[in-house]
């Protein structure tokens, strides 16, 4: 007896319990691009400034997500992206910090 196949999208993913979730999910999706744009600037020390700063902002991101979310799918890509943001957020201050070069 064949089984079905059914197509899976991030959303539904996400989305596991059957409910929409679009600030959860918002919170999740930004999380991992904040994350991802501060590990990438890291990876240039001249570039301090925005990895420490989206750093932050994907920490804060992340764990106001990370308080509000419903899945295990959303905690998920949170977590992922909340590492990526600390990792990039501490390599920035390693390199100059916030506001390295700019106050004082």
């Amino acid at each position: 007896m064949a089984q079905a196949r059914t197509q899976r999208s991030l959303l539904s993913l996400l989305n596991s319990d059957g409910k929409d979730h679009p600030v959860e999910n918002t919170f999740a999706i930004v999380t991992v691009v904040l994350g991802a744009i501060a590990i990438f600037t890291s990876l240039s020390p001249s570039l301090h400034l925005i990895s420490s700063w989206v750093g932050l902002i994907g920490i804060g991101t992340g764990l106001w997500g990370q308080f509000i979310s419903s899945t295990t799918g959303e905690r998920f890509l949170l977590i992922i992206g909340l590492g990526a943001a600390a990792v990039g957020f501490y390599l920035g201050l390693a390199h100059g910090g916030l506001f390295g070069g700019l106050i004082g």
